[in-house]
């Protein structure tokens, strides 16, 4: 739900107030009355904005500071710090140095942006979120009124500075995802055209199809989770065509120019699932080169090899049988827990730990994956991590 002008204002006033009392709410469904009779009496009427403003900083954890306003819309959009950086350090690479954010929402990009020695400008429809993103950003920040469809900025406004565009289009509607960039809010084709001829970067859901994309894909996950996929334009793209970057307790980044190389063999010590980043890039081939690995199937993203990559997980392999051996083979184990990984396969995995009716005290991970014609199951010991190289 979304702030009047009125609310924003009020909020920012009383941001301490409500910051000492956040801590109070449970923010549950069941405790929704409870959490409701603790605000009124301090707050009031204002006291359904502060309560969904309280739930909105909860679910933005880590995406910024929680002093920040929000509504929470803007939340689940907003881009995580350390993604928001990987896109920085990617303008500044390419020698950007003014970037206008033409759907800056609450603020969320200006802070890397700023980090990364880049002048920045936020524009937004939304003049309770352009509020909002005053208090975030302070008084020194650049911001305007503008639709996104109707530029406000050129080269020579930024004083013939290296400029690019930044702008993250709705991808919700009604509650539920958008994944035809057509029916992004704006609309991506739209948002292409009226930025013709400027540098271009629109953060997009992971999910949609950009096979038709000239210029550079770029798929970006934190801890394991892929978190946004970024098009941006020829001339930001340094020449590629499609990039992963894994950020977690390091920062791996694999591009569509290296080495792609790589044998189909049978399960080696380890069987490992690259990330999701890495995967959706379409990039698995280039990654297991790069880290020395094989393919189980050359159309199924596990990979097998004699380590694990710094900083990734993998399994220890045990045991390869057909899909209709795994109960057997498990029980002889004594396998009463197993983490179950499926590609390629028709086989829902809670269904299929239900069906195998598990039982011991043993823990192993199955990996089932069709390979060639058929589907095979490998048995493996439990996920095992690499230390990240030193």
């Amino acid at each position: 739900m979304s702030f009047s002008v009125a609310e924003v204002a009020e909020l920012a006033a009383r941001s301490d107030e409500i910051s000492a009392v956040a801590g109070e709410l449970q923010l549950t469904k069941a405790s929704a009355f409870a959490d409701r009779a603790l605000l009124t009496p301090i707050f009031g009427e204002l006291s359904r904005a502060v309560l969904e403003l309280a739930a909105a900083r909860r679910s933005a954890a880590g995406k910024f500071p929680e002093t920040w306003l929000t509504d929470t819309d803007a939340a689940q959009q907003a881009t995580p710090a350390r993604v928001a950086a990987v896109r920085a350090d990617r303008l500044r690479r390419a020698g950007v140095e003014f970037v206008h954010d033409v759907t800056c929402s609450v603020g969320t990009e200006a802070v890397a942006v700023g980090e990364a020695g880049m002048a920045w400008l936020g524009s937004d429809l939304d003049p309770a979120r352009l509020l909002m993103a005053r208090h975030n950003l302070g008084p020194g920040a650049w911001l305007a009124r503008a639709d996104a469809l109707v530029p406000v900025t050129s080269p020579a406004a930024s004083k013939n500075m290296r400029t690019a565009v930044v702008a993250d289009p709705a991808r919700r509607a009604g509650g539920r995802r958008i994944t035809d960039p057509a029916k992004l809010l704006p609309p991506l084709p739209d948002l292409v055209q009226a930025q013709s001829g400027r540098e271009l970067a629109v953060k997009c859901a992971p999910g949609i199809d950009y096979s038709s994309w000239e210029g550079l894909v770029s798929i970006v996950s934190v801890d394991g989770g892929v978190k946004e996929a970024c098009l941006y334009t020829p001339g930001l793209s340094e020449g590629l065509a499609r990039e992963a970057v894994v950020v977690g307790g390091f920062t791996e980044r694999i591009t569509s120019q290296e080495n792609d190389d790589v044998d189909v063999t049978g399960a080696q010590e380890y069987i490992i699932e690259p990330d999701g980043a890495v995967v959706r890039a379409g990039l698995v081939r280039h990654w297991a080169h790069r880290h020395n690995l094989s393919m189980l199937d050359e159309h199924i993203a596990f990979l097998t090899g004699p380590t694990i990559p710094p900083g990734h997980s993998g399994f220890p392999f045990l045991e390869e049988v057909p899909l209709k051996q795994l109960k057997a083979a498990l029980k002889t184990r004594g396998i009463g827990a197993a983490e179950i990984l499926v590609r390629g396969v028709d086989v829902d995995p809670d269904v299929l730990r239900k069906k195998l009716k598990l039982s011991g005290g043993g823990q192993a991970a199955v990996v089932i994956a069709r390979v060639g014609n058929g589907a095979t199951a490998y048995v493996c010991g439990p996920r095992v991590w690499a230390p990240v190289a030193q």
